[in-house]
């Protein structure tokens, strides 16, 4: 694994272990995941003001137009074991990107993840190789499903998902939102 160094991104220290990483996006574009730490609240504040409204909508599934600091801190302040959010940056300016959240159930057979990108950093294939990093994570940790709740107006994510392998079922209750599975291969390591 190749460490970025970069001093803007020397800024917010690295999380150790094999999923700080570089990564490659579809376009050949290189960037750096790794686990979010507290430190991150500040950076990922000023993240959450470059994405588009409507992708806030559809990443927190509800009208809100900044990110408060409970919900910041609910990101950063995670257990690493049930929980994990990445955080990718870019190595040019060391802000973040995007960021997927990853949550277990107790028993790890399946988890949630939700997915955010900066405006200015979508069709690029980013979320793509993040979700594959989720999931490749999620597989380490012995999770059988991922699953992904999405507004049915949230054509991107549900194409995205789809080209990756998600099936797509109503999700009870709540006609508004339909719910993206994949299932995952055991992992070889």
């Amino acid at each position: 694994m190749v460490e970025l160094v970069n001093e803007r991104t020397r800024a917010t220290p690295p999380s150790p272990g094999p999923w700080s990483t570089d990564l490659i996006a579809r376009d050949g574009y290189l960037f750096h995941v790794r686990p979010a730490a507290p430190e991150d609240e500040p950076a990922l504040g000023e993240f959450f003001r470059h994405v588009d409204r409507e992708d806030l909508r559809f990443r927190f599934l509800s009208a809100i137009h900044k990110v408060g600091h409970d919900q910041l801190k609910a990101l950063v302040t995670i257990d690493h074991d049930h929980t994990e959010n990445f955080l990718a940056f870019d190595p040019a300016t060391g802000r973040i990107i995007a960021t997927a959240m990853l949550a277990a159930d107790d028993s790890f057979a399946r988890a949630e993840v939700a997915v955010a990108i900066r405006a200015d950093f979508k069709r690029r294939g980013i979320s793509w190789t993040l979700l594959d990093h989720v999931a490749q994570f999620a597989r380490s940790k012995g999770i059988l499903t991922l699953e992904s709740i999405e507004s049915r107006d949230n054509h991107q994510a549900i194409d995205l998902e789809r080209e990756r392998g998600w099936v797509a079922s109503a999700c009870p209750g709540d006609p508004a939102a339909m719910i993206l599975r994949m299932t995952l291969a055991p992992s070889l390591t």
